[in-house]
This record gives C-alpha cells, sequence and structure tokens, in this order.
C-alpha cells in the first residue's frame, strides 16, 4: 500500500487499527516529498528532523487527539515556532517566530506532525505562485501550467500526495482557487469563525485561514480542530464549534440550491460551465430544488476587492522596515535604509499593491475610492443575504477556466486578476464557500465546483459537497507523476 496516497480519515483508520504506525506515514510521505518535490517546487522548507522527533514524542506521550501522528504541510504565511517564516519573500528571509499561531497550536494540541511550510505568492498576493519571492510552483495535473494562487503550494502538495491534508489562508479565493486548479478540497470557513492569529496580515477584514484536504471529509475533521474562538484575535466570533464531521451523510433531498446567473457569464470556458452544469444535474438527482437567483452586484465585486484589499495590504506591511526583524538594505540614513529596504526586499505584485492601497487611501481620494467600495462591499453582502432567504446553498463555478500556462498572465495583471472573479464575492461577504473537483477538461484539467453557505452554516456547505462528491468519483483522480 502507498501510504503517502492516503487522506487523514482513512490513516486514522488504519493507525487506531494498529495495521499501520506514523513512522510507516512519515516514511511514505518524506520518500514521495524526495522523488517529485524537485518537479512540483510545493515546499519552501521542511521540518524532517522536528517531524521524527514530534513522531518519538507522540508514541510515548498519553496525549491522543483527534490528529495524532498525522503529517500535514503549513502555508509559509502562518507562523510557526522556532520554524523560519518566510511568506515567500525576501523581506523575511530568516525571520523567526518566537510564538505559535493559533491554528497550529490547536493542530499541536490533537497530534499532528509538521512536514514543512509550503510555497505561496509572496505575501499571499496572486493567483498563481508566479509572484512567490523563491520560486514557482508547479501543477502536478501538468507541470507547464499553474498550481493556482496564493495557496499553491499546499494545494500542490495535497494534489501530489506529498502531504495527507494542508491549511492554507484566503483572502480573495486563495485556499479554493488553487484547488479547483489542482483537484482538490478546499474550504474557506465564514470570516471569524478560525483565528488569524498567527497569520501574517495581507488584508485583515478579509484573510481566512482554512483546509485543503484530499476529500470533504478531511476538511471537515480539520476544521473541527481549528475552529473556536479566540481571545488573541478580535475578530474571532464566541460560537459553539459543532462537529463539522457529524452530518456529512445525511441526505440534500429538500434542499434549495441557489445558481446565480450572473457566474454563467462571457469569458466561462465552455468545458468549464459544462462541468458544473453536470453537477448540479447530479445535485438535482439527488433530489435538491434547483433555483434561480440573483447576485446583481458581482460584477463591482473584483474592483471593490482590489481597493480594499491593497488598501489594507499597505497599512499592514507598513511593519515591514528593516527596524525589528527580516530584511534590511544599507542607507546613507534612516530614511534612505527604509527605503532602500523595501525597493529591495518586496517583489513587483507586492509593491503594485501597496502603491495601489496608498492611492486608495491618499488624501482627496479617500472618498472617491475607499469609502466608495466599502459601500459596494455591503451591496455585495447583502446580495447573499438576499439570495440565502429562498435557498439553502449556492452553487458556482470555482473558477472561470481550467489551470493556465506558467508565463501566460504575469504581464497582464487585470487578466490574473479576473482569475478570482468567482470567488472574491465569498470574501467581501463573509460566508463560508468550498471547492471540490467536478470533472476534468479535454487537456486533463481539473474544474472545481463551489459551493457557498449561509454565514456559520459550514455545515450544510459541507454536507451538499459530500453529497456530491459520494456520487462521482472526481475526487479518487490523481495525477499521473
Amino acid at each position: 500500500m502507498e501510504l503517502f496516497r492516503l487522506g487523514i480519515s482513512e490513516a486514522l483508520h488504519l493507525l487506531d487499527k494498529g495495521e499501520i504506525s506514523s513512522r510507516d506515514i512519515l516514511d511514505s510521505v518524506f520518500s514521495r516529498i524526495e522523488a517529485l518535490d524537485d518537479r512540483v517546487g510545493a515546499f519552501i522548507s521542511l521540518a524532517r528532523d522536528q517531524a521524527y522527533d514530534r513522531m518519538e514524542y507522540l508514541k510515548v506521550s498519553e496525549e491522543r487527539g483527534l490528529l495524532s501522528g498525522i503529517p500535514l504541510a503549513i502555508k509559509d504565511n502562518i507562523c510557526i515556532k522556532g520554524i523560519e517564516t518566510t511568506c515567500a519573500s525576501k523581506m523575511l528571509k530568516g525571520f523567526i517566530p518566537p510564538y505559535e499561531s493559533s491554528v497550529t497550536e490547536r493542530l499541536l494540541q490533537d497530534g499532528y506532525i509538521l512536514l514543512g511550510k509550503t510555497n505561496l505568492d509572496e505575501f499571499a498576493m496572486g493567483s498563481s505562485t508566479e509572484n512567490s519571492g523563491c520560486f514557482v510552483t508547479h501543477n502536478p495535473w501538468d507541470l507547464d501550467r499553474v498550481p493556482g494562487g496564493s495557496s499553491g503550494g499546499s494545494a500542490a502538495a495535497v494534489a501530489a500526495d506529498e502531504c495527507l491534508g494542508a491549511l492554507g489562508s484566503d483572502t480573495g479565493g486563495s485556499i479554493r482557487q488553487p484547488a479547483a486548479f489542482c483537484g482538490v478540497v478546499g474550504f474557506k470557513p465564514t470570516y471569524g469563525r478560525v483565528s488569524r492569529y498567527g497569520l501574517v496580515a495581507f488584508a485583515s477584514s478579509l484573510d481566512q485561514i482554512g483546509p485543503i484536504t484530499k476529500n470533504v471529509r478531511d476538511a471537515a475533521l480539520l476544521l473541527n480542530v481549528i475552529s473556536g474562538h479566540d481571545p488573541r484575535d478580535s475578530t474571532s466570533v464566541s460560537l459553539e464549534v459543532p462537529d463539522f464531521t457529524a452530518g456529512l451523510d445525511r441526505e440534500i433531498r429538500g434542499l434549495k440550491i441557489g445558481v446565480p446567473k450572473e457566474y454563467f457569464i462571457e469569458g466561462l470556458d465552455p468545458e468549464v460551465e459544462q462541468g458544473i452544469k453536470d453537477a448540479i444535474g447530479v445535485l438535482e438527482r439527488l433530489g435538491a430544488e434547483i433555483v434561480e437567483v440573483s447576485l446583481p452586484h458581482t460584477g463591482y465585486a473584483v474592483a471593490t476587492y482590489y481597493i480594499l484589499a491593497t488598501s489594507e495590504a499597505s497599512s499592514n506591511l507598513a511593519r515591514f522596515d528593516g527596524v525589528k526583524y527580516g530584511f534590511r538594505a544599507d542607507g546613507k540614513d534612516l530614511i534612505d535604509m527604509y527605503m532602500e529596504t523595501r525597493a529591495q526586499g518586496f517583489g513587483p505584485e507586492v509593491k503594485r499593491r501597496i502603491m495601489l492601497g496608498t492611492y486608495a487611501l491618499s488624501a482627496g481620494y479617500y472618498d472617491a475610492y475607499y469609502k466608495k467600495a466599502q459601500q459596494v462591499r455591503t451591496l455585495i453582502k447583502l446580495d447573499f443575504e438576499e439570495a440565502f432567504k429562498k435557498v439553502d446553498v449556492i452553487v458556482t463555478p470555482t473558477t472561470p477556466t481550467a489551470a493556465f500556462r506558467i508565463g501566460d498572465k504575469v504581464s497582464d495583471p487585470l487578466q490574473m486578476y479576473l482569475s478570482d472573479i468567482f470567488t472574491i464575492s465569498i470574501n467581501l461577504a463573509g460566508v463560508p464557500a468550498l471547492s471540490s473537483p467536478c470533472g476534468y477538461t479535454s487537456e486533463g484539467l481539473p474544474v472545481g465546483l463551489q459551493v457557498i453557505g449561509k454565514h456559520f452554516d459550514e455545515e450544510t456547505v459541507l454536507r451538499v459537497s459530500h453529497a456530491y462528491e459520494q456520487s462521482t468519483d472526481w475526487h479518487t483522480k490523481r495525477p499521473g507523476l
């Protein structure tokens, strides 16, 4: 048995029966990484020694958590105490966090083993992982194509069976879009469901951490562990966390599923559109009622997002000045040192977004851009609230196309930004959404189905996604690496 192919739930079952050991899994996964990652480029760093030390500790420890002995990968913008966290940027090269993020703290309490930190677009700003300050990650389904972004390393690692599961972060689609491109499951929870403490901030009102896994059950399992109120995060919501795995097997007969007409537009690849329509047909055969809904302000989402997200990035990234930690350039005086540090430490896309955000917040333009964008954000949120009066969930394509070729959109930022057109609204509204595979193009590239839910109704999103998954076999397919 090739243990690296296991999902989290399958591995836990075999561990509980005593048929395999944590060492067996670790040996298998690290062998897989050694065999493939020079071609895929999913990992920025590996924690091999720490992983085996952790495994030995768990063998003698009386602590038994939900994830005991399960090796996971963590996106490199999530802080882990004592492990370098770079955000794939020269700016943070050599930065060793002195504290643990809340999500990895919870994973530790439940017995996980860290494999390593995964690649991303620098400071999570991008849709292809081509903006990484380290190297480009490749899509395991076609090594000439992008894995999506910004959590491209995590999605590629899961798709290539280089880990059993991973964590990513999602600001405008950065979990769901790479999950769709790589043919795996990616879940962005409701804003406030999962603590952001220890996540290096990009846009604080949009960022959310979530799981990337091989199937829906594993996503629910990871969500059980990482969810919950955290007093260290002022946006964390104090709500009881349900068992997200408990209702997965309930049938969806009688549920109303909304299909927004604004998501089936010019520019949507015909093969992607057909995959989504086929998936809707499966849900209908399972007894769900399909209802057309409208999200009329969808067309304004990309512009709104790129004002708000860049404005928050401009503010959040002001702290990287070469003084307290990270990269520092030489300068003839303090101001010159600041300028040289930021000029040399940040890559082109990060600089572009800082400048856009600084402009939108500048005197004379604040009302015209930032304030107006906040007003439109409210309208987008109201669109979802109105639609959810009629339906239980909404289904859409996750992306307008399958994975594009490396280099195709690097010189055209607008086209790159538009690859997130179907995911951005969800972050602006703060609702949960999950992407799962629903087919393949004629070139063998995965297509993603996005299921969107009401605020803090992750259970219904997971239930619908799981029902679809169990009625098809798309999630069982793996790239032929």
